[in-house]
């Protein structure tokens, strides 16, 4: 038996439209805020720093085309994170986000394909309403590259492959500060993603978008 998955996540029109909707949000957040007053010269200062360490779940919310019919799908994944905020102004920053996880993928009636690991690295830009309040929400958009590593087939399956794609992310979040230093942290990011994959030489192909959400708390430490 020959099979194989392509994985998609946005047709071309509409992956332009957010990556359109994500630079007007970038633009329009660069505009509507000064610099830091006290160190607007010191873009090194350690309180344009950031960093926070949380426990994610992503949940991928798939839809498939497959030129054999069914459907393909990709397992929810717990896994850490770690991001890095920088402050550009005092209610803008940019996070760069970073973790990898493993999802197995399925065809119609739980038929396991395989298993592989993903990095998907992320650049949002957010805006931070109130970031010296106790209490500070922030949303932000940005842009995304995964990364698949370490495919694994399950048999009579062979030779999955499965390619990088660019996607666009959404984001929403808060902290909640202890102290000068430590906060907690909710965080909630949607990606839509794009990729392609195959099984068996590429004999079955299907489009998917992916399109997960990754839903996170932890803890935040301000410098």
């Amino acid at each position: 038996m020959h099979v194989a998955a392509v994985i998609h996540t946005e047709r071309e029109p509409d992956i332009m439209k957010k990556f359109l909707y994500t630079a007007a949000f970038i633009a329009t957040l660069t505009s509507i805020t000064p610099a830091h007053a006290e160190d607007e010269h010191d873009l090194l200062a350690k309180d344009r720093f950031q960093i926070r360490l949380r426990a994610i779940d992503v949940i991928p919310d798939v839809s498939s085309s497959v030129n054999i019919g069914g459907d393909v799908d990709a397992s929810n994944r717990l896994a850490p994170e770690i991001d890095l905020t920088y402050f550009i102004t005092d209610h803008i920053a940019a996070e760069l986000i970073a973790a990898t996880t493993k999802h197995d993928i399925d065809y119609t009636a739980n038929v396991k394909l395989g298993d592989a690991w993903i990095l998907p690295p992320t650049l949002t830009l957010q805006y931070h309403f109130t970031p010296d309040a106790k209490f500070s929400p922030y949303v932000g958009a940005g842009v995304n590259y995964s990364m698949f590593y370490n495919e694994n087939s399950k048999a009579p399956f062979t030779d999955l492959k499965i390619d990088g794609g660019w996607g666009v992310a959404a984001q929403a979040g808060f902290d909640y500060w202890m102290d000068d230093n430590w906060g907690l942290n909710v965080d909630v990011k949607k990606l839509w993603l794009n990729v392609d994959a195959s099984l068996n030489n590429g004999t079955i192909k299907a489009d998917v978008d992916l399109d997960p959400w990754i839903v996170g708390a932890g803890v935040s430490y301000r410098f």
